[in-house]
C-alpha cells in the first residue's frame, strides 16, 4: 500500500485547479445572494408603498363618509380624525340642493402618503341624495 508521500502535485498541470473553482462558485454565489437581497428590498418598498397609498384612499373616503354623516339636516359639517393608521379630515358644504363633500387622507408610518376625494352633487326634495362627479386623487 502507497503512503501518502509519494503523491506529489508537483508533477500536474491541474496545480490549483480545484481551489481557484471553489472560490469562482463562492464568489458567484455571495453575489447571487447580494442581487437577491437586493431585490427583496426593493419590492418590500414598493410593498410599503402600495398599502400606504390604499390606506391613505380609504382614510380620505372615511372623511368624506363621517362629513356627509349629518348632511340632511346641517349646511356646513366637518370631521377630524387621527387614528393608528393616521389622521382622516372631511368638509361638507351644502347649498339648497347642491352639495360638496371632500375628504383627505394622510397616513402615518414607513411611507407616508396623501390621498384626497371630491364629491359634487344634489339633494332631491324628496331626500335622495344623487351624486353628479367624484374625483380621486393621490
Amino acid at each position: 500500500m502507497r503512503s501518502i508521500r509519494f503523491f506529489n502535485r508537483d508533477r500536474t498541470t491541474e496545480r490549483g485547479f480545484v481551489l481557484v473553482a471553489a472560490l469562482t462558485m463562492a464568489l458567484l454565489y455571495f453575489a447571487l445572494m447580494e442581487l437577491l437581497l437586493l431585490d427583496s428590498s426593493r419590492a418590500l418598498g414598493e410593498a410599503q408603498r402600495f398599502r400606504s397609498r390604499v390606506v391613505a384612499a380609504t382614510l380620505a373616503e372615511n372623511a368624506a363618509e363621517l362629513a356627509a354623516l349629518s348632511m340632511t339636516t346641517q349646511l356646513v359639517t366637518s370631521s377630524n380624525l387621527i387614528d393608528s393608521q393616521g389622521r382622516m379630515q372631511g368638509k361638507m358644504t351644502r347649498t339648497n340642493d347642491t352639495f360638496t363633500i371632500e375628504g383627505e387622507g394622510e397616513t402615518s408610518g414607513v411611507m407616508p402618503q396623501m390621498a384626497k376625494v371630491k364629491i359634487d352633487g344634489r339633494m332631491g326634495s324628496d331626500g335622495i341624495v344623487k351624486i353628479d362627479y367624484t374625483v380621486h386623487s393621490q
